[in-house]
């Protein structure tokens, strides 16, 4: 794994356990990552997850993977912005994802959010990947 892009490296973990019908799988823990999958659950991207007892480098959180009735992993990741290229929007500029099927998630001034959310509370921020 590449440290570089700790974020995609998760997305990389979950798209490929969810490609292979794992039940759940484990990325190491940030508290942007912890965040990231919280707006996942909440919009029913994943069943549910948990972090894991440890100390600070041993903390890690097991996502549970969703699927749909023929065993097709249910989440679709692409991440935007990356370590050689930021990608930053305004207010006007926010993303609509597959016509609204999907969500932007953004890191903005007000946390990390879902361009709905970014919308609501009138701020852009660093677009960090679409999910659909």
């Amino acid at each position: 794994m590449s440290m570089t892009d700790p974020i995609a490296d998760m997305f990389t973990i979950i798209r490929n356990g969810s490609k292979a019908g794992f039940e759940k799988v484990e990325v190491p823990y940030s508290r942007i990552k912890h965040e990231i999958v919280k707006i996942l659950k909440g919009e029913g991207f994943i069943k549910n997850f948990k972090v894991l007892a440890g100390d600070n480098q041993h903390r890690r959180i097991q996502i549970f993977l969703k699927y749909d009735e023929n065993h097709k992993g249910v989440i679709h990741i692409q991440r935007v912005s990356k370590p050689g290229r930021r990608v930053y929007v305004d207010t006007d500029h926010l993303p609509s994802v597959r016509g609204g099927l999907g969500i932007s998630i953004l890191s903005t001034s007000k946390g990390i959010l879902t361009d709905q959310m970014a919308r609501k509370y009138h701020v852009g921020g660093e677009v960090l990947c679409y999910v659909w």
